[in-house]
This record gives structure tokens, C-alpha cells and sequence, in this order.
């Protein structure tokens, strides 16, 4: 534990460009943290913007003149087409949570010091190198295979719609 403060006091990383404190406030954002504790937790939110998707993708599905006359298939191309704006939310999701895992796994911190676009780079020590190889592993990586799992289904979902809307 002394060598960890010794290395928090020489480390030239800024405290809020540290993997671990990136890791830290990932939880506590309001939209990160919806896959971070289980998948009913990241389902809600993805309903709730679906549902608020729907009356524009009906509005814009309405604008076919071909749709106006089959309500069904009109309904159909709608509820696929609100499910766009999930998929783009869980499509950050994903790339937010892979920077951090990806950030989390390197040997080395990529940070700046004057925001100047004056990229650095400093080895973690072997302590900081465990520390967050632990919480990639069994912290993020479930968060990341959730994401994943949701994505395949969100595709899976917009495939079968698109072949069914096709279809009739």
C-alpha cells in the first residue's frame, strides 16, 4: 500500500484521465451506468427511448403513400424503425465501455497535461497494472458482454423486422 502512494505522488497522469477514476465516473454517469448493474437496468431505459421514438417513426412511416393504404405493414415499418434510436444508444454504450476496457488493459496511460492536444504516455507500475486488470476483467467485462448480448439481439430484432416487413 506505501508503494501505491508513492507512485499516486509521482505519477505525472492527471487524476481524472487515470483508468481507474475514468472507471469511477463511468459509474456514476447517468447514462453509463445503465448496462454497469444488470440487464433490466439497461432494458428500461431502451424501452422508454424506443417508445419515444415511435410516434416520429410513425409520422415519417406515414409519409409513404404505398403505407398509408396497409396500416399493418405501416405499424410494422414504424416499430422497426423506432428501434433505431435504441441501437444508436447502445451502439455509444459499447464504444464508451471498449475505451475504458481498452484504456484498462494497456500497460501504458495515455493523458495530457495541458489539453493541447500534447499527447503523453507513462507506464503503469506492476501494482496499478493488477489493479486494473481485476476491474476490466470483473467489472467492465461483464458490462461489455451485456452490451454485447444486446446489440446481437437489437440486430437480430432489425433483421427479422426488415425480413418480415419484406416478406409481406
Amino acid at each position: 500500500m506505501a508503494e501505491d502512494t508513492l507512485t499516486d505522488e509521482f505519477c505525472p497522469v492527471p487524476p481524472e484521465q487515470r483508468p481507474l477514476e475514468e472507471y469511477g465516473q463511468f459509474c456514476r454517469s447517468w447514462f453509463f451506468r445503465w448496462p454497469a448493474s444488470s440487464a433490466h437496468a439497461l432494458l428500461r431505459p431502451l424501452l422508454v427511448s424506443w417508445w419515444a421514438a415511435l410516434p416520429l417513426s410513425l409520422l415519417v412511416s406515414s409519409g409513404s403513400w404505398a403505407l398509408r393504404q396497409d396500416p399493418l405493414r405501416l405499424t410494422a415499418i414504424a416499430v422497426i424503425g423506432a428501434l433505431l434510436l435504441p441501437l444508436a444508444l447502445l451502439v455509444r454504450q459499447w464504444l464508451g465501455w471498449r475505451h475504458l476496457l481498452l484504456r484498462l488493459l494497456n500497460e501504458r496511460i495515455a493523458y495530457e497535461e495541458s489539453g493541447w492536444y500534447d499527447g503523453q504516455e507513462w507506464d503503469k507500475p506492476l501494482a496499478w497494472r493488477q489493479r486494473d486488470l481485476l476491474v476490466a476483467r470483473h467489472q467492465v467485462g461483464p458490462v461489455m458482454r451485456r452490451l454485447e448480448r444486446s446489440l446481437a439481439l437489437m440486430a437480430t430484432l432489425l433483421l427479422f423486422g426488415t425480413a418480415l416487413c419484406q416478406a409481406f
